[in-house]
């Protein structure tokens, strides 16, 4: 098992916090953003971390070196930004046909569970897992997906940033794969307002193969960083 850590963005949604940096090195709560998804990698016990860099890349391969944690590092350039799933078919040939868990690099939760996540993976021989978190507050689910699951946790749908919250299940992008995911890459559609492929779409690719996709509840808050407002809720619920 590895880990796949994208961190290659821009981020131009917050500007005022990265103009001069990639947003995922943005100081919180004393160290990178970035630095909390390497850090639960590492504590979920990976064989190996590759991170997906791009803009400012110099940045974190020179902060963060070949190894972390006793884990080593591998980095990839993803030259072009074209979303999230690009990124991801960018890493395929270094991740070199192992089943991965995947974090972004902007993320940050409270209470993760991601060993327990990949323990699961590994008894339960699904194709993926899927980290969701229930928030009192559906209007949050409008950042990142929703999905249609049954009592024993398998989706069926996948919906990048409703309009209209099926539940309120929140998506993460916190996942755990088996390596075949990148089949699917290529025929994930391409969305119509951010156009690029997102991970909901790719994940449902593979739902509508038959494949075997459960929920994971993987924390008990969670920001995804991209705006100002994202970044001050974070600040306020920091676990290091």
């Amino acid at each position: 098992m590895k880990a796949l850590v994208l961190a290659g963005g821009r981020g131009n949604r917050i500007n005022e916090l990265s103009s001069e940096r990639n947003k995922c090195m943005i100081n919180l709560g004393g160290i990178p953003v970035l630095e909390y998804s390497l850090r639960r990698a590492a504590e979920a016990g990976v064989e190996e971390i590759v991170i997906v860099v791009g803009y400012r890349a110099e940045e974190i391969i020179n902060t963060f070196g070949n190894r972390y944690m006793d884990k080593p590092v591998k980095y990839v350039i993803q030259w072009e930004q074209k979303g999230l799933v690009h990124a991801m078919e960018c890493a395929k040939e270094t991740i070199a046909g192992s089943d991965f868990v995947l974090f972004l690099g902007d993320e940050l939760m409270v209470n993760p569970r991601h060993r327990q996540m990949l323990d699961e993976f590994n008894a339960d021989g699904v194709f993926a897992l899927c980290g969701v978190l229930w928030v009192d507050n559906a209007e949050l689910i409008k950042r990142t997906y929703t999905m249609i699951k049954d009592d024993e946790r398998r989706i069926y749908r996948l919906v990048e940033k409703p309009r209209h919250p099926l539940n309120n299940f929140m998506g993460t992008g916190s996942c755990v794969f088996k390596n075949e995911i990148f089949d699917y890459a290529a025929v994930t559609p391409i969305h119509h307002q951010r156009k690029e492929k997102e991970l909901p779409d790719l994940i449902q690719c593979a739902i509508d193969d038959g494949k075997t996709v459960k929920s994971f509840e993987i924390c008990d808050q969670y920001a995804n960083i991209n705006s100002f407002d994202d970044f001050s809720e974070a600040e306020g619920f920091i676990v290091t």
